[in-house]
């Protein structure tokens, strides 16, 4: 199929491309406040020097912070899926970004909320 030839309507950037734009950067941010807090929610590691010297070893996930992170991967995930289905809906050219980016965070936030439900809350 030849690209189209007639003039182009669009000017500039839509709503919805600016509004998928913030969608992903709002999804990414969450995703990266995330990291960090389950940074703080995991259980430590036990080392051969810590074990040697008897220092205690946090071994559970902060309850709290579990709770938390698992609402915010939650949250994450809905962005991505919003992302994901609205620019479905509102994009129609084969130009259009496919927002592949936000596929993969909703691959990544529904395994880590799998590890989380696993670790923490089924044990």
């Amino acid at each position: 199929m030849d690209k189209w030839q007639g003039n182009e309507r669009r000017k500039g950037q839509g709503f919805w491309v600016v509004a998928f734009q913030w969608f992903s950067l709002i999804g990414w941010l969450l995703f990266t406040a995330a990291l960090i807090i389950s940074f703080y929610a995991a259980p430590e590691e036990e080392y051969g020097i810590t074990r040697y010297k008897g220092i205690y070893i946090r071994d559970y996930w902060v309850s709290p912070l579990t709770d938390y992170l698992y609402w915010l991967l939650w949250a994450t995930a809905a962005f991505s899926i919003l992302t994901i289905v609205l620019s479905r809906v509102k994009s129609r050219r084969k130009t259009d970004n496919r927002y592949y980016n936000m596929v993969l965070l909703l691959i990544i936030c529904l395994a880590w909320i799998f590890y989380i439900a696993k670790h923490a809350y089924w044990i």
